[in-house]
């Protein structure tokens, strides 16, 4: 069973996190708000959680984290939200970064 990557996003902010639904826990999450995409942002200009270069970060960061764990294939969970802007740009981010899905 593949864990599955859900994504959820306000009007300033985007979280993402990989959900093992087999044993009911999480197992990555990162978000616009962590200390980790900040670093990150800080290297692109105008960089933030209501942006397409910040989902693109924040994807990069949680598939980081799945591959330390030794996650490469994923289901993609949009929660409802259409596959474009920032959603979008998370699963590329993702993808560019090793996950597969």
């Amino acid at each position: 069973m593949r864990p599955r990557l859900s994504v959820f996003k306000s009007a300033s902010h985007i979280y993402s996190q990989l959900v093992d639904d087999v044993h009911g826990h999480t197992i990555a999450a990162v978000s616009s708000l962590s200390p980790s995409f900040h670093e990150r942002a800080q290297t692109i200009e105008k960089a933030s959680g209501g942006n397409i270069s910040g989902a693109k970060i924040l994807g990069q960061l949680i598939a980081e984290q799945a591959r330390a764990k030794g996650i490469t294939e994923i289901v993609f969970d949009r929660n409802g939200f259409l596959y474009h802007g920032r959603v979008r740009a998370l699963a590329e981010g993702s993808r560019e970064a090793g996950l597969q899905f």
